[in-house]
């Protein structure tokens, strides 16, 4: 169970967490490093602003809250959005119900995602992002407001 998948992000950093068949956490979760949830979470799972973090959820593992996290591997069940910044990795028995946002993405046979997926290219720096955003969005509709005028013109 630890230290078996071989792409995770989380560097042999030590830390370890694990959340056990008969466990059941109210509330949010943070956490760095690698996080194992084979109980129940419910509330949302965070690695915060950790580069290199890794979550599993196994195939008795449920989350039920939105999952913010570099690297994910499920095989259980998550009820919410899902935010994965690195990889995506979702065995034959996985459930996602919520939009998954990806940038590399692994399915399996059989798992389940009742929800969109979408594309998202890795991030900028977070000092970066808003002007990022507001520079695409400006962007986006000057491209559109010229299309509209020459179609009308």
């Amino acid at each position: 169970m630890f230290g078996g998948n071989k792409d995770k992000a989380s560097g042999g950093s030590g830390n370890q967490s694990l959340i056990g068949i008969e466990s059941r956490i109210e509330g949010n979760l943070n956490f760095s490093g690698e996080c194992y949830v084979d109980g129940t979470v419910k509330g949302d799972v965070s690695s915060g602003k950790a580069e290199k973090a890794y979550l599993s959820v196994s195939e008795g593992g449920c989350i039920q809250g939105n999952v913010y996290v570099p690297v994910l591997d499920l095989s259980g069940k998550i009820e919410g959005d899902v935010y994965v910044s690195d990889k995506a990795v979702f065995g034959a028995t996985a459930k996602v119900v919520g939009n998954v946002h990806y940038n590399l993405i692994e399915i399996a046979a059989g798992a389940e995602i009742n929800g969109q997926l979408i594309h998202d290219e890795p991030k900028p720096q977070a000092a970066e992002a808003p002007k990022a955003a507001k520079a695409s969005k400006a962007e986006a509709e000057s491209y559109y407001e010229t299309e509209a005028t020459q179609k009308a013109g």
